[in-house]
This record gives structure tokens, sequence and C-alpha cells, in this order.
């Protein structure tokens, strides 16, 4: 045995006790369906190293990571360049944390990891809406003749749920027909106060970090100019507090494409700040 002190590999601010806490942080690091800079299967990992330099005081939420309840359950295991045995992988560990009456932190990894969240969400919690931050559309209903990627994980979602319960906050980019089908189902929102569109609603937050503009967020596979400010987004995320969230994920961070690591720095303080609303 060494007397250590070691330093801690979980997120800053973590509890040790599982029973005890009302949140799981699950790290899902995947991206076997990348369509342009693959990456973000090493985020989870990163992550977790580059939070020990952030605070675990809150500015915007006067609170403290240590007293919301979270517990950092770490990696899970992914089958590299297999998305249906990933997604199912995903999904069984998603049902057990609600099985236990907690709720999910999920860290990508690339978008089609929300699709497992949602299926595993789906088998304890009903009437829920999905918001989306994201540059991209994510409508597509194939890439390259394949159905299940991270361009398409929205589609994949409205079958299951419905277009209705589908908020799309900071698209910029797409296929023309992917547009149409935003309009045809007006998902896209522009104002924190059309959440309230959900007021009854049980929310689950997906947050891919392209919906931050590249001059904050260089670290993600598809980069898009013309995006919001972390104040921008935090506009929203103090708006949700408000709401019944019941889950949320952080998606998209490839870091190794970053190598000053603000991107990643970034993705710790916004984690930090979802942790809040959850």
């Amino acid at each position: 045995m060494l007397t250590g002190p070691f330093l801690n590999k979980n997120f800053i601010g973590a509890s040790d006790d599982f029973d005890s806490s009302r949140i799981v942080m699950l790290g899902m690091p995947f991206d076997g369906t990348c369509t342009n800079r693959p990456g973000a299967r090493f985020a989870p990992q990163q992550i977790r190293i580059e939070s020990v330099g952030i605070e675990e005081y809150s500015v915007y939420f006067d609170t403290n990571l240590s007293n919301l309840g979270f517990y950092d359950a770490g990696e899970l295991e992914l089958p590299f360049g297999a998305p249906k045995e990933a997604l199912d992988i995903i999904e069984k560990n998603t049902c057990e944390i609600y099985s236990q009456n907690k709720k999910i932190l999920g860290i990508g990894g690339e978008h089609l990891v929300t699709l497992g969240t949602i299926k595993g969400l789906l088998k304890h919690h009903k009437d829920i809406a999905v918001v989306q931050f994201d540059a991209h559309t994510d409508l597509r209903a194939h890439y390259l003749d394949i159905e299940l990627t991270h361009s398409g994980v929205m589609l994949q979602i409205a079958k299951l749920i419905g277009f209705e319960n589908i908020m799309q906050v900071g698209i910029r980019s797409g296929e023309k027909e992917e547009f149409e089908l935003m309009k045809k189902h007006s998902t896209r929102a522009f104002n924190p106060n059309e959440l309230e569109r959900f007021k009854d609603k049980k929310i689950f937050v997906t947050i891919d970090l392209d919906v931050l503009d590249p001059s904050i967020m260089s670290g993600t596979g598809t980069p898009e100019a013309g995006g919001f400010s972390y104040r921008e987004l935090m506009e929203w995320v103090l708006e949700l507090k408000k709401y019944n969230i019941i889950g949320a994920d952080i998606v998209e961070l490839a870091p190794d494409l970053d190598i000053t690591r603000v991107s990643t720095a970034t993705a710790c303080k916004l984690i930090r700040e979802v942790l809040n609303i959850l």
C-alpha cells in the first residue's frame, strides 16, 4: 500500500457515494460515425483531467459542485466502429440509472450517443421533450447510405418522441431538406422565452459543443462560424433552471484538435453549470 495522497481521477466535486447521489455522470467515449474530424471519444477522459483546473463554485447559481450530489461513474467501454452495440450499452446503463431514481449527465463522445440515452430514458419517463443546442440540424435520414450517424441523431429521436417534442437552438448548418423539415415542424427556436412551450414536459437537454462559436470552441469535429458566445448559451441554461430537467448530455468535444485546451476547459465549466439545472 502507498500512503499518497493521490490525485482524484473523477470530475471535480463528485461524490464517492453512488447511493446518496441524485445525478450520475456517465462517460460515453464513442465517435464511430464521425463524418468530419474524429477525436470525440477522447473527451470524457480529458474532461476529467482538465476539471481539476476549474473552481467548484458556480457564480451563476451560487453553488458548490460538492453540494450537488453527483456521482462520476467513469467511462463506459464502448465497441469501436459498432454504433448499434454502443447504443445498446448506453441504453442499458441509462435505464439502470433511472431505475434507481437518479438523473443522467452524459459526457460524449459524438452526438449519436444521445439516441441510446433517450431510449433508456423512455423506459422510465413518458411525455418527454428534447432541447437540442447545436450548430447542425442533425436531421439527415442517411449519410453515405448509413442511417445511424451523428448527423441524423435528431431525426432518430423524433421518430421516438415526435417532432412536436423537439426544440432546436443555435442551428446554422445543414442540408436544404433538413431546414425544410425544421420549418415544417416549427422546431427551431431563437429566444429562451420559447422554452415556455415545454412548461408541462419533462425535458432532456442535449448540448453539442459546436453550438458555441469556434473562436472559443475550436476543439470540435465540425466547427461552424457564427455560433453562440458562452454568455449567450448561459442565458438559455439559466432559463432552463425554471423547468423540469430530467437529464442532459454534453457532446462533440474533440480535445486534441485544440492544443491550447481552452475548448476542454470551456466544456468543464459548462458541465459545472449544467449540473446545476439537474
